[in-house]
């Protein structure tokens, strides 16, 4: 009976991990084409927005007016490399190399360029996905700062606002593409996982750091002009 030495365990795992990168462009691939199909389905109708009962009532900021397909797709592409993406994959990927998880990826530099990428991939697939979603349900994700006062008000707006997206008219509801571009990606991103996290609870606990940090975003987003100005003063 043929034995498996520690040199050939090896082996096979550094060709499957080979593997896992070759799928990230594939999977992006993929992505890309499903969001340009649901983007272009909104030119014959194919796909329409949410019911009216589906609306929340809210204050139109003043600063908002519906996107044109070409500030759609500008808002799509600067988000693909913005701040936000690359500082969410530097501390996913930190926090995983610190926890060791996936514990196949090791450790050092290259493990880590591991967890960045595959957290950056991650990323890439969630904003191709939202893109195609948005533009075919009419639906704007962009944050727009509250008319509210009070610390817990403006929390309350900025988290709400997480799962809330505006459309032409400026009424509010249910993102669901948000929500769907998360959890798309989240499970996607398992195609390239090693075994250990490759399950549907690891699918779901990544859906749920993804949003936390949407949160954490909105939260920044809402107080950072503020800040701004108090700094601006004690110059």
């Amino acid at each position: 009976m043929a034995t498996i030495t520690t040199k050939d365990s090896h082996k096979i795992y550094s060709k499957k991990r080979a593997g896992f990168r070759h799928r990230i462009p594939a999977l992006l691939a993929i992505g890309a084409l499903v969001s340009v199909g649901l983007a272009a389905a909104d030119d014959d109708g194919s796909i329409r927005p949410p019911a009216p009962a589906a609306v929340v009532p809210t204050n139109t900021p003043n600063d908002f007016a519906p996107m044109t397909r070409s500030e759609r797709l500008s808002n799509y592409l600067v988000g693909l490399g913005n701040y936000e993406g690359i500082l969410f994959s530097a501390a996913s990927g930190g926090i995983q190399q610190a926890e060791g998880t996936p514990k196949e990826w090791g450790g050092g530099a290259a493990a880590y360029g591991d967890r960045f990428g595959s957290s950056f991939a991650q990323h890439v697939i969630r904003r191709t996905l939202t893109y195609g979603l948005s533009s075919a349900l009419h639906e704007d994700n962009r944050y727009f700062v509250s008319h509210e006062t009070g610390f817990f008000r403006r929390t309350k707006y900025a988290i709400k606002s997480t799962f809330l997206a505006r459309h032409d008219n400026g009424s509010q509801s249910f993102s669901f593409s948000r929500i769907g571009g998360a959890a798309g990606a989240a499970f996607i991103s398992r195609e390239w996982q090693p075994p250990s996290t490759t399950s549907a609870g690891d699918g779901a606990t990544s859906f749920g750091i993804s949003m936390a940090s949407d949160i954490g975003f909105n939260v920044s987003r809402e107080f950072w002009p503020d800040m701004k100005r108090h700094l601006h003063k004690g110059r």
